[in-house]
């Protein structure tokens, strides 16, 4: 670590993140504290060696970040106020290569000011996920749309095939929206469409624990199981 460090100040760089597969698109994130549940998909994972070897070297944590889950039985009693602003729509399951680049447009506006936010290609991003269309039920995949079809907020939903081919539990992966309310009405569907297609829980998956998300995820009553950091280090000048 400490032969990769001195690499880094010597190409004159001041600032240290990890761990983080290029950016916050990819893989990044350890695991700081768990119930010792078995991880769902998708979710990332390090020895704790690894994160032992961070701390060693001098980085502390500089965002925290959360999963919870909730039983479907108990989640979406209250329903969000009505609104004629948008409509909550589920993907038709057709055109994938379509869905994604809409949400690829979206999510580079919405996660644009977040922290250690970086662009990356339409090519790149529809690279990452269009392998996984054949385990997406369409059920899951949200999207809120103005009267004139302008998309204005998406959730993206999958089963949690890390328990099989028959899996009980839903994860609620990523959301995002550009109006007020859309969020909530896209979160409240999904849970309700979970229910209905027969999973008992679900799980809010990778939550900043300063987003509007881990306020939601609270109020459904979920259950934090896991926490995870990301790590930074200022070099000495």
């Amino acid at each position: 670590m400490q032969q990769a460090i001195d690499c880094i100040r010597d190409n004159g760089i001041t600032h240290i993140i990890g761990p983080m597969d290029g950016d916050t698109w990819h893989s990044y994130r350890f695991v700081t504290q768990t119930d010792e549940s078995p991880a769902f998909l998708l979710e990332p994972k390090n020895t704790p060696d690894a994160l032992e070897v961070f701390k060693d070297a001098g980085f502390s944590e500089i965002g925290s970040y959360f999963s919870a889950r909730v039983p479907l039985a108990q989640a979406a009693k209250t329903a969000p106020p009505a609104t004629t602003d948008f409509e909550i729509e589920h993907w038709d399951g057709t055109d994938p290569e379509r869905l994604f680049g809409q949400v690829f447009e979206l999510s580079c506006e919405a996660f644009a000011n977040n922290a250690f936010y970086k662009p990356i290609t339409r090519d790149a991003f529809l690279a990452m996920y269009m392998p996984i269309v054949p385990m997406l039920k369409r059920e899951l995949i949200l999207f809120a749309r103005q009267p004139d079809q302008t998309l204005v907020g998406f959730l993206f939903g999958t089963p949690n095939y890390a328990e099989g081919p028959k899996p009980s539990s839903v994860i609620l992966k990523t959301y995002a929206s550009l109006m007020k309310g859309a969020g909530q009405h896209l979160a409240y569907t999904f849970h309700k469409t979970a229910a209905v297609n027969g999973f008992d829980t679900a799980i809010h998956a990778l939550i900043h624990d300063d987003n509007l998300s881990a306020l939601r995820s609270a109020a459904e009553g979920a259950d934090v199981f896991r926490r995870y950091g990301l790590f930074g280090l200022k070099l000495d000048d």
